[in-house]
């Protein structure tokens, strides 16, 4: 009996595929649903909505995604058409492949690093909105929890920290 050896192009590979503007979740979806395995790396990013500090999906890669494919098995075909799809990067004409040791990567990082992807950054220039400290500036220097933060505010000529309500903060304009 003969071993059978695997090249390069009979395994399967990740390749990178471009998405539409901001379709990549449609993309994602609609390949999964096709039976392709694809990676579409997230992050939960916190944003201010309506005056609260929310946490939100966003793309790691804002019009790309990952999927898995096999040169000899894999259907290739229904994958231009599909919703969200822009195109397979190619070098010429030949799919890049993208090594599977850089997705395992990807796929091992945490989803969200808490503080990391505040709507605030440590050293900004904030005003206070509202509470005994309305209009006056300070500096921002971190998130405490989901809904608290702390703040460098000048008081009779001192620095001193203040805990807030991220709620009642407020980037600087200019």
């Amino acid at each position: 009996m003969q071993e059978t050896k695997y090249t390069e192009s009979t395994q399967p590979c990740w390749y990178v595929i471009q998405c539409k503007g901001g379709e990549s979740f449609r993309a994602a979806e609609h390949l999964a649903n096709q039976g392709y395995e694809v990676f579409h790396p997230v992050l939960g990013v916190k944003r201010k909505r309506q005056g609260k500090l929310t946490t939100i999906t966003e793309p790691l890669f804002p019009y790309y995604l990952f999927i898995r494919l096999d040169q000899i098995v894999s259907n290739w075909r229904p994958i231009r058409s599909t919703r969200g799809v822009l195109r397979l990067l190619t070098f010429g004409n030949t799919p890049v492949a993208v090594p599977d040791a850089l997705v395992e990567t990807l796929r091992a990082q945490p989803h969200h690093q808490e503080g990391s992807h505040s709507y605030f950054c440590a050293g900004e220039k904030v005003t206070i909105t509202d509470g005994p400290f309305k209009d006056l500036e300070a500096v921002f220097k971190r998130c405490k929890g989901e809904e608290r933060a702390i703040v460098l505010l000048s008081v009779l000529q001192r620095p001193q920290d203040i805990e807030l309500p991220v709620r009642s903060l407020q980037k600087r304009e200019g």
